[in-house]
């Protein structure tokens, strides 16, 4: 049975997989290059995804993108789940509708709002299981085929119970195998290093692309700008400190790679609507 390793790198990937997972009230977060799908047979686990306390329920199949920060803070009525992991790569190949990858990159948890597809998902992750565990290329095949279907099945439900922001789904992501390598470097790169001093040109050099070339590619798949998309994690980090310490604010807004407490402040309020002081009255867990 796997469970969290809190002396496991940061980043380290754990690549294509289905497993049963032990919970565990997580010490520190944990990030990952990969998209992470969870299903509860029983009970329930309460999490920390970007600072941001979510709560997954039983027989119901839920997804995220796991460079978000992410960490247990509860659980209860269950003693092991399934968690599965595919690589971001392989995700974004597949051309799935625009607004369900953008709700992914962009660190929200996708839930299945279609109760009925619980008859199958238990089935399909216990075979998902025992496909993987035989290390043969074929069935690692069709498991990636079955993932496809799945989650095309999952954004279907999400997007035909929302017909106004379906409308938004027409921007299609076309680009070679190499330019999204080049994304999905360029994503663990930011994920990796937004708490430091970073300028487009980072970023850029750190795959060998041109600043300009570099700020286009990640603006088609993301649906946003390289900087736009580094303070969302840095704000998403400094959620995560509000709600998790008691340090100061402007402990965590230079923590979290703010270079002024000004322009947190004012970051902070536009993407939250409200003040670091506030979101952490509101939402500090207490230890």
């Amino acid at each position: 049975m796997a469970r969290f390793d809190p002396s496991r790198p940061d980043f380290m990937p754990y690549g294509l997989r289905c497993v049963r997972w032990t919970p565990m009230v997580m010490k520190r977060y944990d990030r990952h290059n990969e998209i992470e799908l969870i299903y509860l047979e029983r009970g329930s686990l309460t999490q920390l995804l970007a600072g941001r306390k979510v709560v997954v329920q039983a027989r119901q199949l839920n997804i995220f993108w796991a460079a978000t920060p992410h960490q247990t803070i509860h659980f209860e009525g269950l003693d092991d789940f399934f968690v599965a992991t595919i690589p971001l790569d392989w995700f974004l190949q597949c051309k799935f509708p625009d607004l369900f990858v953008q709700a992914l990159l962009h660190g929200q948890l996708v839930c299945e709002p279609n109760p009925q597809e619980a008859r199958f998902d238990q089935a399909l992750f216990q075979r998902w299981l025992d496909d993987l565990r035989t290390d043969r290329p074929e069935l690692k095949k069709i498991v990636l085929l079955e993932m496809e279907a799945r989650l095309r099945r999952l954004a279907y439900s999400v997007l035909k119970d929302a017909p106004s922001l379906r409308k938004k789904t027409s921007r299609q992501v076309s680009l070679r195998g190499g330019d999204l390598s080049k994304v999905e470097q360029m994503a663990a790169y930011i994920a990796q290093h937004y708490t430091e001093s970073l300028a487009v040109e980072d970023i850029s050099r750190s795959v060998g692309l041109h600043p300009n070339y570099a700020m286009s590619l990640f603006k088609t798949t993301f649906g946003t700008t390289l900087i736009t998309y580094l303070t969302e994690l840095r704000l998403s980090h400094a959620q995560r400190l509000l709600t998790m310490t008691d340090d100061t604010v402007l402990d965590i807004a230079l923590d979290s790679g703010f270079n002024s407490i000004s322009r947190f402040n004012t970051a902070f309020k536009a993407n939250c609507g409200c003040s670091p002081r506030q979101y952490r009255h509101t939402n500090q867990i207490k230890t």
